[in-house]
């Protein structure tokens, strides 16, 4: 079994900065294209920033300049640095991962989402 767990979100003032984290962990044989997502009340998920294995990045325009994404391929663990925070980042953010399930051999390869972590930006 494969899990994705995030952390690191909570409460922060406008301009404020936040990490966040997220740990993969189970039966991984390697992971592909990292990316995290986020969700605000009444909108649909967005993507925020997409890391890939070799370390490309992409990001939203709203974002550009403010967050990094970035990853750690020994530890399965994918970041990222919100910096400037705005009240309009105030969102649940997910991190979302395609996996490789297996140990010696590669097995079963599919999409996996975090539970989320919610970011909330207010004075």
């Amino acid at each position: 079994q494969v899990q994705l767990v995030e952390s690191g979100g909570g409460l922060v003032q406008p301009g404020g900065s936040l990490r966040l984290s997220c740990a993969a962990s189970g039966s991984i044989f390697s992971i592909g294209a990292m990316g995290w997502y986020r969700q605000a009340p009444g909108k649909q998920r967005e993507l925020v920033a997409g890391i890939t294995n070799n370390g490309s990045t992409n990001y939203a325009d709203v974002v550009k300049g403010r967050f990094t994404i970035s990853r750690d391929n020994a530890k399965n663990t994918l970041y990222l640095q919100m910096n400037s925070l705005k009240p309009e980042d105030t969102a649940v953010y997910f991190c979302n991962a395609e996996i490789t399930r297996g140990t010696v051999i590669p097995g079963p390869r599919a999409n996996y989402w975090g539970q989320g972590t919610q970011v909330t930006v207010s004075s």
